[in-house]
């Protein structure tokens, strides 16, 4: 059935049940390539030319459900971060809560980080990385190039989260949380050591700092 006529100024509204419906339609067949607008204008009860009036082409109204996801997940992550003193414990609840966004949202972190085109999502979601690598850079506990840093992390991050989503039947440990956390940690302290570490020492030297730092660390 066709929804009545929307009254002047209800078209945001409007645009917010498009992209819940596409995003709907997203999750309910796995795939991008089934989400037309004639499809979406059907779940929302409008015509398929009001749907062009909010979205030029497919790609734009796909572009759109990408910001909408990373929207919830930029949510998730500052809340994750909400009272914590320490910015690099931030930083590491931010990545676990960006693997367990992804898990949870298989299908739209598939199209929002792991396809061609979601270039603005994409940006929007490293952007926020970079400030709380940033934080990081600031207290000390990270040294070098924020953006740098932000990359080699978050590439830590999205391995971790593409490998669970492409190969569930693969053996993973009972505790994903569990493993999740040890990722991530693994990623942060080995950025945090790297960055003390000159790459022009050799091996003896290069174990003998890591025990020092780890003795510190320690104490």
């Amino acid at each position: 059935m066709k929804r009545v006529r929307a009254n002047p100024g209800e078209g945001t509204r409007l645009r917010e049940e498009i992209l819940a419906a596409a995003e709907a339609l997203l999750v309910e067949r796995g795939s991008e390539e089934a989400l037309t607008l004639r499809a979406v204008a059907g779940r929302t009860g409008v015509s398929t030319p009001s749907v062009y009036l909010h979205f030029a082409d497919k790609e734009q109204l796909i572009e759109a459900v990408c910001l909408r996801a990373w929207d919830e997940l930029e949510r998730r992550m500052r809340e994750a971060a909400q009272g914590i003193d320490d910015p690099f414990w931030a930083l590491g609840r931010c990545g676990h809560v960006y693997v367990r966004f992804a898990l949870d949202h298989p299908v739209q972190y598939r199209v929002l980080m792991m396809r061609q085109g979601s270039g603005s999502a994409a940006t929007a979601c490293f952007g926020y990385i970079v400030e709380a690598v940033s934080a990081c850079v600031a207290s000390g506990a990270l040294r070098g190039d924020p953006q740098t840093l932000a990359l080699g992390l978050w590439s830590a991050a999205h391995g971790c989260a593409s490998l669970l989503i492409s190969q569930p039947s693969f053996p993973w440990p009972d505790d994903l949380d569990a493993f999740i956390d040890d990722t991530v940690w693994m990623a942060g302290l080995g950025t945090a050591i790297a960055s003390r570490l000159s790459r022009r020492r050799v091996l003896p030297g290069v174990a003998a700092e890591l025990d020092a730092f780890a003795d510190r660390l320690n104490g």
